[in-house]
């Protein structure tokens, strides 16, 4: 099963070839991270759609016990990005879940409803969960786990390695 989360394109995400920048890249799939794991502060409406409704346990607000670094990421740029209105949608997925650590699979798509539908680009970030007080790896939690094993499908395979 994959989380579908749309990511709107800024006009500062492109670069002079007008196609989102590969830097930039990176900054989009942060935003779908987020989105999909990070939970709403408590004072926001909870979340009722798809897009992290239930794999946002992660705790991002100052003064939190876990950090979620970032231990490695690949991205495969398959083809350029030009500007759309509508949001790109990212694809998420886990790759693979270990002891205090996940690898967060994307593929990023053209907007809903655009035919045909274009794959741009393929990416997997490696997570490290840390206490926050000690800076050290701690395990992946009970809930966490239940949250995101539903997700759980095969890691990618980049193509030129």
């Amino acid at each position: 099963m994959r989380l579908t989360v749309p990511i709107a394109l800024r006009w500062s995400d492109l670069d002079a070839y007008a196609h989102v920048n590969n830097a930039r890249m990176l900054s989009l799939l942060e935003e779908a991270r987020i989105q999909a794991f990070w939970r709403a502060d408590d004072r926001e409406a909870p979340l009722t759609d798809a897009v992290g409704a239930t794999t946002a346990v992660l705790d991002a607000r100052p003064g939190a016990d876990t950090f979620s670094l970032i231990a490695r990421q690949e991205v495969e740029y398959l083809l350029p990005i030009p500007y759309h209105r509508q949001p790109v949608e990212v694809e998420l997925w886990i790759g693979h879940l270990g002891g205090a650590s996940l690898d967060v699979c994307y593929e990023v798509y053209s907007p809903a409803g655009l035919e045909p539908r274009v794959l741009y680009t393929r990416a997997a970030t490696t997570i490290v969960l840390t206490d926050a007080a000690t800076g050290r790896p701690r395990r992946i939690s009970p809930t966490e786990r239940a949250a995101w094993e539903p997700y759980l499908g095969e890691p990618l395979r980049f193509r030129r390695r």
